[in-house]
C-alpha cells in the first residue's frame, strides 16, 4: 500500500491545478486510474473504532473547474441505465466525464485526508467504503468513456 498517497496525488492534481502542462495527459491519468482501482483489491487492515472529524469539502478549490480546464475534450456520454436488461432499447442516459473525474478527486481527497489528519486504518476503511459504493463507477465509467472517445481517433 506504499502506492496508494503517491498514486492518489498523481490524479487529485488535476482537480487541485488549473492549467497543468502534463504531456500525455490522458494517457497518464488512464494509468492511475487503473492504478487506483487494482490497489482497493490490495487493501488490508485492521477496524480503527476510535472517533474522528470528518472532512470539510468546504476548504476544497473548484474542482469541477479545475478538471474542465485540465481536460477541454472531456463531456457527456451515453450511458445504458440496466446494462443486464438486454431487450431494453430505449433506456439510456447521459453521464459526464467532467463529474466522473471530479467525483473521484473527492473520494481520493477525503482517502488522503482520513490517512493524515485521523489513522491509516481510518483511511483504508473509507477507501473500501467509498471505492465500492461511489469512486468504482465513476472511474470504470470515465474509462469506458475515454476508450470510446480515444478510438474515433485512433
Amino acid at each position: 500500500m506504499t502506492e496508494l498517497i503517491p498514486t492518489i496525488n498523481e490524479i487529485i492534481k488535476y482537480g487541485l491545478q488549473p492549467n497543468l502542462r502534463v504531456n500525455d495527459k490522458e494517457k497518464l491519468l488512464e494509468q492511475q486510474l487503473v492504478k487506483i482501482y487494482k490497489l482497493y483489491f490490495d487493501i488490508e487492515y485492521r477496524f480503527d473504532d476510535a472517533s474522528y472529524p470528518d472532512f470539510d469539502k468546504s476548504q476544497l478549490p473548484d474542482i469541477r473547474q479545475n478538471v474542465a480546464i485540465n481536460f477541454k475534450d472531456f463531456g457527456f456520454y451515453k450511458t445504458i441505465l440496466d446494462i443486464n436488461d438486454i431487450n431494453n432499447q430505449q433506456d439510456n442516459g447521459i453521464g459526464d466525464a467532467i463529474e466522473d473525474l471530479s467525483d473521484i478527486i473527492t473520494d481520493l481527497l477525503q482517502i488522503k485526508w482520513r490517512i493524515e489528519n485521523n489513522s491509516w486504518a481510518d483511511g483504508l476503511w473509507y477507501f473500501q467504503l467509498i471505492f465500492h459504493g461511489h469512486t468504482q463507477q465513476h472511474i470504470l465509467d470515465l474509462l469506458n468513456y475515454m476508450k470510446q472517445k480515444n478510438k474515433k481517433t485512433i
